[in-house]
């Protein structure tokens, strides 16, 4: 061990070394040196985690809902008025520029404000005299303990997306952040105990695959929810619905935009460079394919290419358009993309490798890159590269494009370009996929509707946050109800009947 600083665990409301010795590196991206080290939990060390929170799960749901909303509400004030604090971190952790960090933690802070809005979504129903002096209604209760493991690429948001509806709704929460950029969860844990959130309702274990499948398999943990790339997702979804727990597991993408003949192409260019290459492309919400109708394909990749010219990479703190990638690891897989494609016949209009960049050389860059007539047979088509790659496939028009897009194996997001609202509104019901931006290149609901996907992107019934997250963190009750006068009949062995 050097003597970098070495990032606790966050149990009982307080930093927590465990007993595991085990560690990791975090990475500065932008540097390309390790800045810090993080614990990895081990089976017992989750199990003490798991253990605080039953017990603090125990108490948190006797609170009033409103005191669970004072609560979230002063946490959301102290996010708020401490946000560049947060978003240095995010920067300095996940190498994305300042900017980026700051919208991440304003989509996180939407949930938040949703959440301190919870009263309206715990209302039962109620059903008076359904047979004679009989009532029927319904309750919303916690789960209890809900286990919550979240990416790398949104060390903030993410976690944001499902805790406060979890906490709102009086369950305790165990959080395994990524292992690449873990210190914002231990900010915002320390952020909750500043805001009133009592020890145990919000901790927090760092570590690998050990820590993850000891909270898949704790027999506590009553509910899991997911962000990563599909195959966990499904081994995730898989392993915990056998053992019984709910969950929802949002994973991978290939997210496409069509771009139809009268499209604004000066509009489409600004959004596919916005959308391709914001945060280095490392969004599950990314345009990664560009569907371009052969007649205005030139045009639009002239003016795409256009504005990657004027883009500036480097250190995110230095006012730079894009950052680096979170690991050197990680570039190299997303740069042998770009091999793999020029290998199958696509043209590599930009080429990202080797880029000068605005920071140390050392950095784990990867310019934004371009490429063009890309075979949909090509791995650089069909999977994910979760990085600044933007693939144009050329189409002769509308049917030929929505028939690659629902072939696809994921259903995550997807945008139409057009000033034909007949082509768009036909768009939006044909295609068969769960997020649908309309001349929106990156259309993530606000809070208070429901993020997810279809097919390989979501796993489970249940999408992030909205209704769909109030839903997931409590459970139904339904009481028929009876209270005696003397009129009762005495007894009756018949079937019972809502006369």
């Amino acid at each position: 061990m050097t003597d970098l600083p070495l990032l606790d665990h966050w149990v009982d409301g307080a930093p927590w070394a465990g007993s595991s010795e085990r560690t990791g590196d975090v990475f500065d991206p932008a540097r390309g040196v390790v800045q810090k080290h993080v614990r990895f939990a081990s089976v017992d060390d989750v199990a003490d985690a798991v253990a605080s929170a039953v017990r603090g799960a125990a108490l948190w749901r006797e609170a009033s809902i409103s005191k669970r909303t004072q609560v979230l509400f002063a946490f959301r004030e102290i996010v708020n008025a401490r946000k560049d604090e947060l978003a240095a971190l995010l920067t300095s952790e996940h190498g994305k520029v300042t900017a980026d960090a700051h919208g991440e933690i304003a989509r996180g802070l939407e949930v938040i404000e949703f959440a301190c809005g919870v009263g309206p979504l715990s209302k039962g129903a109620y059903s008076e005299n359904v047979s004679t002096g009989i009532d029927v209604y319904t309750l919303r209760q916690p789960l209890g303990v809900v286990g919550i493991i979240s990416p790398f690429n949104f060390p903030a948001m993410v976690p944001m997306w499902f805790f406060p509806l979890a906490i709102a709704a009086g369950n305790a929460v165990v959080l395994k952040p990524s292992e690449k950029d873990p210190s914002a969860a231990i900010w915002m844990a320390e952020r909750l105990k500043e805001a009133g959130l009592p020890d145990g309702v919000f901790s927090v274990v760092h570590g690998d695959k050990t820590a993850v499948d000891a909270l898949l398999e704790h027999p506590d943990v009553r509910a899991i929810s997911f962000v990563g790339s599909t195959p966990i997702a499904r081994y995730v979804y898989e392993t915990a619905t056998r053992l019984g727990k709910r969950v929802q597991a949002l994973g991978g993408a290939k997210n496409h935009m069509l771009v139809l003949p009268d499209a604004d192409l000066d509009l489409t260019a600004d959004a596919a460079v916005n959308a391709g290459f914001g945060s280095a492309g490392e969004r599950c919400m990314a345009v990664s394919v560009v569907l371009a109708v052969d007649s205005v394909a030139d045009a639009l990749i002239e003016k795409i290419r256009e504005r990657m010219a004027r883009l500036s990479v480097g250190d995110g703190t230095r006012g730079t358009d894009m950052g680096p990638l979170v690991t050197g690891a990680h570039r190299d897989k997303v740069a042998s993309y770009v091999d793999v494609a020029a290998g199958d016949g696509a043209d590599v209009v930009v080429d990202g490798r080797g880029i000068e960049v605005d920071g140390d050389p050392n950095g784990f860059w990867l310019g934004p890159t371009l490429l063009d007539r890309v075979p949909t047979s090509s791995a650089a088509y069909r999977e994910e590269i979760f990085g600044p790659v933007l693939s144009v496939v050329r189409v002769e028009g509308y049917e030929e494009g929505l028939a690659l897009i629902n072939s696809g194996a994921f259903g995550n997001g997807t945008a139409i370009f057009t000033n034909d609202g007949g082509a768009a509104r036909r768009f939006q019901h044909e295609v068969q996929v769960g997020m649908i931006g309309v001349n929106v290149p990156i259309p993530v609901p606000v809070a208070y509707h429901s993020f997810g996907g279809w097919k390989a992107s979501l796993f489970g019934d249940a999408k992030a946050y909205g209704t769909h997250g109030f839903d997931f963190f409590t459970q139904e009750k339904a009481v028929t109800s009876r209270w005696l006068d003397p009129s009762h009949a005495g007894v009756n062995l018949g079937f019972p009947r809502h006369d």
